[in-house]
């Protein structure tokens, strides 16, 4: 009868051990989904932002007059250029890139890693426009339609 609990209380104990490891996992893979998602939603923000400005005249501070998305910046968005041309949030960093034509690229890093343009990034957006169709999201694994 001893050698039966002793086998039941290994058992259980070997049980419990795994499932905190699970959900020690199921956590740290949860946070870092969050992370990614609080990342996007402050993307779509400055998105709507950079598709503002471009719609705003530019006797007003906006680029209607520029041509494609030039010469728009974190600064003229009103967003501090924490990082030589990237946006630093809590739960990550937006890198801009706008040049002369007519579309405007997006990086995306989640937090944890340096606001660096060596930096990993998950995410790329590409602005083409004033419209939703005009937005264009592509992550990183996936491939090219």
């Amino acid at each position: 009868m001893g050698q039966q609990q002793l086998l039941l209380l290994v058992l259980g104990i070997v049980i419990v051990g795994i499932a905190v490891v699970a959900g020690i996992q199921a956590f740290s893979e949860g946070k870092e989904r969050a992370d990614r998602d609080a990342v996007v939603s402050d993307a779509m923000r400055v998105i709507s932002d950079v598709q503002a400005w471009k719609l705003k005249p530019s006797a007003f501070g906006g680029g209607a007059d520029a041509t494609g998305f030039e010469g728009v910046s974190f600064a003229k968005l009103g967003l501090p250029d924490s990082t030589g041309g990237m946006y630093q949030t809590s739960s990550g960093c937006i890198g801009l890139t706008a040049g002369d034509e007519a579309e405007l690229d997006l990086r995306l890093r989640p937090a944890g890693v340096t606001c660096s343009e060596s930096a990993p990034q998950f995410a790329t957006v590409t602005v083409k426009g004033t419209r939703t169709s005009d937005i264009e999201w592509k992550y990183e694994g996936e491939d090219e339609n």
